[in-house]
């Protein structure tokens, strides 16, 4: 039973993907429905049951919007790879605090910035005046978006469906 199920909102917004187990519990248990199914059968000494590929929740669930991991790779996704001192883009870019660590910055989506080695290296630990650089753009957190969290399961083909549900459109 292996698989992954597309889980909406009542209100059809997606919330998030589960395994086939937990989406037969959900629509078991009469807490979900299901919307469209999968190609997939499961068989039982005595039942055989579609697979579901995209469920719906009978009562609607207010969650906090889901956020983006603060990581090396998402920070210079961020920056679009660009050096945020001097503009250039490359390929071998570093971290840099914009304010420096040890005087009080913190490892959050506003103080990480892409750096190439050079400006990271003249920088070093001191403020932006006291190197006397400027930032292209202010740092922030990203915007965690349906298209960044739902995409990477829909390279495969059973989960086409979804398309229509995260509105996507078909490719």
């Amino acid at each position: 039973m292996d698989g992954v199920v597309l889980v909406l909102n009542q209100n059809y917004e997606p919330l998030n993907v589960c395994n086939l187990p937990r989406a037969f519990r959900l629509v078991f248990g009469e807490k979900a429905e299901v919307i469209e199914y999968d190609h997939q059968v499961i068989r039982t000494p005595r039942r055989e049951f579609r697979a579901p590929s995209i469920i719906r929740l009978q009562h609607q669930i207010r969650r906090p919007r889901p956020r983006v991991k603060l990581t090396r790779r998402e920070v210079f996704a961020r920056d679009r790879h660009t050096c945020q001192y001097c503009g250039r883009q490359s390929g071998d870019l570093t971290l840099d605090h914009v304010v420096p660590r040890h005087r009080g910055g913190g490892h959050t989506w506003e103080n990480l910035v892409a750096a190439c080695k050079v400006c990271n290296h003249r920088k070093g630990s001191k403020t932006l005046e006291e190197a006397r650089l400027r930032l292209v753009r202010p740092p922030f957190e990203p915007r965690s978006d349906v298209y960044s969290l739902f995409t990477p399961y829909l390279e495969d083909d059973r989960n086409e469906a979804w398309r229509d549900y995260l509105f996507l459109g078909r490719s």
